[in-house]
């Protein structure tokens, strides 16, 4: 069913006939650390994925004990100068935007550990699903280098509050408490969890792709614009997928009692 379709740089991609397009963090011996390298990886795989037809739906995971541990410190410390920083940082921002601007729907499937930058994926991501034993930080206040570009996703996903209890203290918390917080959609055991996600990726695959490009764009738009402007661009929204063969479809079938039959135009 599924197909690996690229492998670079401990990244791998893949895609199944279902529509669901996989990434995977294959650096388990480094806790999937996010090195230049593994990043300008990931942007890669999810620009192939984001414009790939036959894919409905990213799920994002990493291999080994768990998700993601966030930077490579030790990459970072071996080259202090100010330029290798700068790249590192502005690899990150353009992959954690190229998750939010992808077309397709992206669904962290989370386990072990989420840190740091790897906390900034999750975050980044429009839904996400954790083990229940897995567990969240954004501990750089305790080395002394303040998460503050995790800060960025995750001040957009959680209340105020919540997001500096995170960033101030730098501790831990249980994917109870992030499903608690709103951080997480859902939660499953270790043997459920594969199921859980693609089931959930699943749903939204057998949605029209077009629809759901339309409203995802839409959503993270209206997002930073105030009242009257958010209602003012989402009308416009409406009304251009309104024109959409697709939401034609999708009404005809649900008047006439039947399952549409998508054109994705």
């Amino acid at each position: 069913m599924v197909s690996i379709t690229a492998v670079v740089n401990s990244v791998i991609t893949a895609k199944d006939k279902r529509g669901i397009g996989r990434i995977t963090i294959n650096r388990p011996a480094a806790y999937n650390a996010l090195s230049i390298d593994c990043m300008q990886s990931l942007l890669g795989a999810f620009k192939l994925l984001s414009a790939d037809d036959g894919v409905k739906v990213i799920v994002l995971a990493g291999a080994g004990k768990g998700f993601c541990a966030g930077h490579d410190l030790a990459e970072m410390r071996r080259h202090p100068e100010r330029e290798f920083q700068q790249l590192t940082f502005s690899t990150c921002t353009a992959l954690m935007l190229a998750i939010v601007q992808s077309p397709k729907p992206v669904i962290a499937k989370v386990h072990g550990v989420a840190t740091a930058a790897g906390c900034q994926l999750v975050a980044s991501c429009d839904l996400a699903v954790a083990e229940e034993n897995s567990r969240f930080a954004t501990p750089g206040v305790n080395l002394g280098l303040f998460c503050s570009t995790p800060m960025v996703a995750l001040s957009r996903n959680v209340s105020r509050k919540h997001a500096l209890e995170m960033l101030l203290l730098g501790d831990f918390i249980s994917a109870q408490r992030a499903y608690e917080m709103g951080f997480i959609n859902d939660l499953a055991t270790a043997n459920e969890l594969e199921h859980t996600v693609d089931a959930l990726a699943l749903k939204i695959a057998s949605k029209s792709a077009l629809t759901l490009k339309m409203g995802k764009q839409a959503f993270y738009q209206q997002c930073d614009e105030n009242l009257g402007d958010a209602y003012q661009h989402c009308g416009e929204v409406m009304v251009d997928n309104m024109m959409a063969l697709d939401a034609q479809e999708g009404i005809d079938a649900f008047m006439e009692k039947r399952s549409p039959v998508w054109r994705n135009e």
